[in-house]
């Protein structure tokens, strides 16, 4: 089992607020290069890990996904909608995740689930997730979709607070305006 953070992030390591959703003043950076900029294909390279795995949601990015994924018909959308999901939620009961197929609102706590999980578990935006489970030492890689945009404020993804970390470059790909890059803890 790995636990694999995806991210859309800037050149200046800011994750919040992509696509505009919260409402933040220099949301949407994401849109700036192209509507397809994340598109309707596996950008990430998740590969059989979206299909195997369990996706980890926080509320605010389940909700904002169910009212995405669910209407679109393509084959990327296919997998998205057929992944098991796991939804890190206070308020959010077992019943509202009808709306998005094989969601589960997760009962324990977030770090214990993830300890016992046996499949690879994809935190894709949900920062609060992946400070919880980066602050637990549980994130084993990050893929992180890097935007040629510099925001100077926002929410960052590795906070100059936070604890340090050691990584080892696995790859690096062209991806539309963006580079993705995939990083794992480092041997230790």
């Amino acid at each position: 089992m790995s636990v694999i953070v995806v991210e859309l992030i800037t050149l200046d390591g800011i994750v919040s607020d992509p696509d505009g959703s919260q409402g933040t003043p220099l949301g949407g950076w994401m849109f700036r290069y192209g509507g397809k900029a994340v598109g309707t294909e596996d950008r990430f390279r998740l590969g059989p890990a979206l299909d195997e795995g369990v996706l980890l949601l926080g509320r605010v990015t389940w909700q904002l996904f169910a009212r995405i994924w669910p209407g679109r018909q393509d084959p990327y959308a296919a997998r998205m909608n057929a992944a098991a999901k796991l939804v890190a939620s206070r308020t959010l009961a077992q019943a509202d995740t009808s709306t998005w197929a094989n969601s589960k609102v997760l009962d324990d706590d977030l770090v214990d689930a993830v300890r016992r999980e046996r499949r690879d578990v994809l935190v894709l935006g949900s920062l609060g997730i992946v400070d919880r489970l980066r602050n637990a030492d549980l994130v084993d890689e990050y893929r992180l979709l890097t935007f040629p945009a510099v925001l100077g404020t926002g929410r960052r993804l590795f906070p100059a607070s936070g604890r340090p970390a050691d990584l080892e470059l696995l790859d690096v790909a062209h991806v539309g305006p963006a580079v993705l890059t995939r990083y794992r803890r480092a041997a230790r």
